[in-house]
Formats: C-alpha cells, structure tokens, sequence
C-alpha cells in the first residue's frame, strides 16, 4: 500500500496506528493521543431497528421483510439528511447515523418516528415500521464516514437495538445530561442492564 493511499485512507492509517501499538516496545500511551488527536470527537449517536424482525421474516417471509426494510429508508434517510445527520452505515433493518448534537439527534428521532406513525396509519399492521431508537453522545472516534468506535457507540446500540421497543426513543444519561430541559418533552428514567449500564431515559412528546 502506497504512503499516499495510507494518507488518504482514514481506516488505513488508523489500522496502522493499532499495528505500531501492538508491538512489544510501543508507546501506548503516545500512540493513544495520535489516534484521538487524529479521530476523536464529540459525537451524538443514533442507532435504529425494527421491532419483530424475526417474527414477522417466520410469519410473513423474508421478502416481505425486504420491503419494510426499503419503505423505512425511503422514509427516514431524507430525515437523517434534513437534520444534518451523518450515515454511517446500514445494516440489514438497522442505521448507525451520527450528528454534531444530541438535541439534534433528538429532533431528528421524533420526526422519524412521527413519519413511521403517519405510514403505518395507512397500513396493515404486517406492514408497518416499528420503529425503536437509541441515542448515545460522548467522545467517540469517527473514522471518516466509514465507522465510530467508542462507550456511547455501544450503549447507542444496545438501546437501539435490544431495549427500546416500538416508537419508542431511549438515550444514555450524557445524551439527556447534554439535551437538559426541553419544551414539549418529558423525560422518565427506567431501569434497564445495558452495556453495563443500569437505566437510560425515556423521551415521550406530544
């Protein structure tokens, strides 16, 4: 690999830093800054999924599911791309998507699930797109648009992912520390074990 691709590739030359930390006589520590100085920042993280995904691929097929998976990105990535978001990736039902503030994330997270609640109106219930969100914020690291590495990156996830249940949008306690009083929204903590974590917060609105 030419020094001009490392250069230029934000994976490459993170993965080279990782290398050079991994030999026996390295400076951790000085190697630690290069790769913060060089990618970290402070980030507010989405993660999104679809509630019963495994039961309706059982009930309905996977090609049925394909389509719900295509309805919510025809339906959320303009949002995403309104509010100034960031995709990082997509997998299967699920995006990663980072912005530069959580009240932003924020806004962004209600207006999707508000666009998901005005689909599934018009809908049968097999078709609809449940939607669930987590939403981290911390110093995480950004490696170009490519991927984010990082403690609310994790807890994002989980929340996403494996304890917000449909419509529902939970942040980690930085992310509402961060957020602090909102008009219009009501916040209620609730225990949840995730990530080594005890609880996370409940935002509801009108």
């Amino acid at each position: 690999m030419s020094t001009e691709h490392v250069l230029k590739s934000s994976t490459a030359r993170l993965w080279k830093l990782i290398e050079e930390r991994a030999r026996p006589d390295a400076d951790t520590a000085a190697i630690d800054r290069r790769i913060w100085d060089l990618f970290g920042g402070e980030w507010a993280v989405m993660f999104t999924d679809l509630a019963g995904f495994s039961r309706k691929v059982a009930r309905f097929g996977i090609i049925h599911f394909l389509q719900i998976i295509h309805e919510q990105k025809r339906l959320l990535l303009p949002l995403v791309e309104t509010h100034d978001g960031i995709l990082i990736k997509i997998e299967a039902d699920s995006l990663l998507v980072i912005f530069r503030s959580p009240a932003t994330a924020l806004r962004c997270a209600m207006a999707m699930q508000r666009a998901c609640r005005n689909y599934n109106a018009r809908r049968a219930p097999e078709e609809h797109v449940a939607l669930c969100i987590g939403i981290g914020y911390g110093r995480i690291l950004k490696v170009g648009d490519e991927d984010i590495f990082g403690h609310e990156v994790n807890l994002a996830s989980r929340l996403g992912e494996d304890t917000a249940g449909a419509e529902e949008i939970l942040l980690t306690h930085a992310a509402c520390t961060a957020i602090g009083d909102v008009p219009g929204i009501r916040w209620e903590e609730r225990e949840a074990d995730f990530a080594g974590e005890s609880s996370c917060w409940l935002a509801s609105y009108d």
